[in-house]
């Protein structure tokens, strides 16, 4: 009998992991924020609580088999009474602190001998200041728990700034201070773990962060030689195996301007530069988590096409996403589309758009491009450049791809759960 899967938070990540779950016949429940929320909508055993108390995640977890997340923030003493109560919890909560904690996750990386930003966890501005000093200016500061999405963590240019992280720090959050790395890209590797040990590894990612935020990834990772690939799926799959990590394990990875690769941030969930799986891979980030989390043989990650470019859709000028999804579809019957189901906002993650193709420009082209549709970057008719799959313009598509910028790849965290994370 398969069994019955609980998954904690009803964000996006829910959403499609519930979908993935469907054509293996698992039985998922939903602990959610709210009826209305991204997951809530689709999943048809859904429980709305607050997964901070005891109680709740404890009567949720009485019809589950096994406990899963959609982001990392349930609090370790909670996980450890579902365990203490013959509850499976996977990721388990000694894993998920290296994920909650960056204090803890840099100590460990760096006994591990993975490479990593100089850092230090300081008590005072003057003693920021003094690590800054050493390693130069600018600084990154980060809170070791809580931060995401650009939130909680700091760029500081001089010693003036040096007090700004120390406001209003919340209990048992520290800060690290870590070396300003002059990236020329950002990467990630996404890699699967059962409880006994098979995994798997997925292709290198190149990501794209405008202002703090995940705006596309491009799958491979290009021009990204096989023996570094190799490499850090080595580093990922040990560092699933070293910490134990049960499901989705995602390293983000920022290549300094002088070769060097370092690890940023770790996630122990699907992640946002795994999406592109959906379609693009012969098993899904989703399908494999669950599978690895139900204890099932682990799916193929190989590749189905040779690029694969995932565009995240954010809450821009244009609200009516179904007058977009209508106008891209049309212009694009080839690309995928992920709609979340959540109420607009400026900014918010409302979905993504998947191109796939063997002419890597065009393929970036179209995906980006369709994105900007739904985003009302520009109105229609607008002739950018950008095309369909046969290389005609798309319309629709504004000049936003010249404007791209690349955000401080230090500065943000691409957590995408309901309501505490991408909003």
């Amino acid at each position: 009998m398969t069994p019955t899967i609980g998954i904690i938070g009803g964000g996006q990540l829910a959403r499609m992991m519930h979908a993935a779950g469907i054509g293996l016949g698992l039985q998922i429940r939903l602990l959610a924020e709210g009826p209305e929320v991204s997951a809530a909508q689709v999943v048809h055993d859904v429980t709305v609580g607050d997964y901070t108390d005891l109680a709740t995640v404890l009567a949720f977890a009485r019809g589950c088999d096994v406990i899963t997340f959609d982001h990392e923030h349930v609090p370790a003493p909670i996980l450890r009474a579902l365990l203490e109560g013959g509850t499976a919890v996977r990721p388990g909560p000694d894993a998920l602190l290296h994920a909650q904690d960056k204090a803890v996750m840099r100590d460990r990386l760096t006994a591990m001998g993975i490479p990593c930003p100089a850092y230090q966890v300081v008590g005072s501005a003057t003693e920021l200041i003094a690590f800054a000093d050493r390693t130069g200016w600018p600084v990154i500061a980060k809170t070791s728990r809580g931060g995401y999405d650009g939130k909680g963590v700091w760029k500081l240019d001089d010693p003036g700034q040096a007090g700004l992280p120390f406001q209003n720090l919340g209990p048992d959050v520290v800060i690290v201070a870590e070396e300003f790395v002059d990236f020329v890209r950002e990467l990630s590797v996404l890699v699967a773990r059962r409880p006994g040990g098979e995994t798997v590894a997925y292709p290198v990612s190149e990501t794209v962060q405008t202002a703090g935020v995940c705006t596309d990834t491009t799958t491979p990772a290009p021009g990204m030689p096989a023996g570094e690939v190799a490499a850090w799926q080595r580093f990922a799959l040990r560092i699933a195996a070293e910490l134990d990590v049960v499901g989705i394990l995602a390293v983000e990875l920022m290549e300094a301007r002088d070769g060097r690769v370092v690890v940023n941030e770790l996630a122990m969930r699907p992640h946002n530069t795994g999406h592109w799986s959906i379609d693009g891979a012969r098993t899904s980030q989703f399908e494999n988590h669950l599978r690895a989390v139900a204890d099932l043989p682990l799916g193929s990650p190989e590749p189905r096409v040779a690029w694969s470019v995932m565009a995240n859709i954010l809450g821009g000028a244009r609200e009516d996403l179904a007058g977009g999804l209508a106008e891209v579809l049309a212009a694009d019957a080839a690309l995928r589309v992920q709609l979340y189901g959540k109420s607009w906002a400026p900014g918010r993650k409302l979905g993504h758009v998947t191109a796939l193709g063997d002419d890597l420009a065009q393929t970036r082209a179209r995906a980006r491009a369709a994105a900007e549709v739904f985003m009302g970057v520009a109105g229609p008719g607008s002739q950018t450049g950008h095309a369909r799959e046969d290389g005609s313009p798309l319309a629709g598509a504004g000049g936003a791809e010249d404007a791209r910028r690349r955000g401080d790849g230090q500065n943000r965290r691409d957590d995408e759960s309901e309501g505490t994370t991408d909003d």
